[in-house]
């Protein structure tokens, strides 16, 4: 076997054939406009990378891209995630190009950082205005990856004493967007110093985020 790796490499080399490794898998953080802060949390996507390469043998490059909604750029990223508290705005190029990108096999996950709800119900209405965003069963596989969720999203940050739901797009079958409603995961993602969260509740937060991306990636 060494032997024809050598003369497989003494091949490559003679012809003139560079190779370089293919470059990790990367995920983005979506950037938006309408004034919302897109970029809230910004240790939440470099430690749910670190926690998933860990606990799911993942090869996700530890830098996240940033990536907006009408750029040629998203398909590159098979899961982009999007946050926030306020205004959400896509102009009809952007929704015509999200909805391409996730009909073309990408997945949208967005997790309202509390604020966010009014605005991008709307918005998504323009990606896909055949669809209504419909509340996942608790049976439903993204909470039950490697990481068992019974009763569905945990509670990481209260707001208004509701309970934490997750809402689904679904196309022809496929979940396409995933809206994560009243827990804020990426609170619970972020560097512990950052909301004072127990690592009981970081846990939790950074275990549902695996099974996101778990589900995403075996899709």
């Amino acid at each position: 076997m060494k032997k024809y790796l050598a003369v497989l490499l003494f091949f490559i080399l003679l012809i003139g054939i560079s190779w370089t490794p293919a470059a990790p898998l990367q995920i983005a953080l979506l950037k938006y406009k309408g004034g919302g802060d897109w970029y809230a949390n910004p240790t939440s996507l470099p430690n749910l990378i670190k926690f998933c390469n860990t606990q799911l043998r993942t090869t996700i490059d530890p830098e996240f891209a940033t990536v907006e909604a009408g750029s040629k750029d998203i398909f590159n990223y098979p899961f982009v995630h999007m946050t926030g508290h306020g205004n959400v705005l896509f102009d009809d190029q952007e929704a015509a190009n999200l909805r391409t990108y996730l009909l073309a096999g990408g997945f949208l996950h967005i997790d309202d950082n509390y604020g966010m709800d009014p605005y991008i119900r709307p918005q998504m209405k323009k990606v896909f205005p055949e669809l209504e965003f419909i509340e996942l069963p608790f049976s439903h596989p993204i909470f039950n990856q490697k990481f068992q969720f019974p009763g569905g999203l945990p509670k990481i940050h209260e707001h208004d004493g509701k309970p934490p739901q997750g809402f689904g797009l679904i196309w022809e079958g496929r979940l396409v967007c995933l809206y994560t409603y009243e827990t804020d995961l990426g609170d619970g993602w972020e560097d512990a110093a950052v909301h004072n969260n127990s690592e009981e509740t970081r846990l939790k937060a950074l275990r549902m985020g695996a099974n996101i991306i778990q589900y995403v990636f075996s899709k």
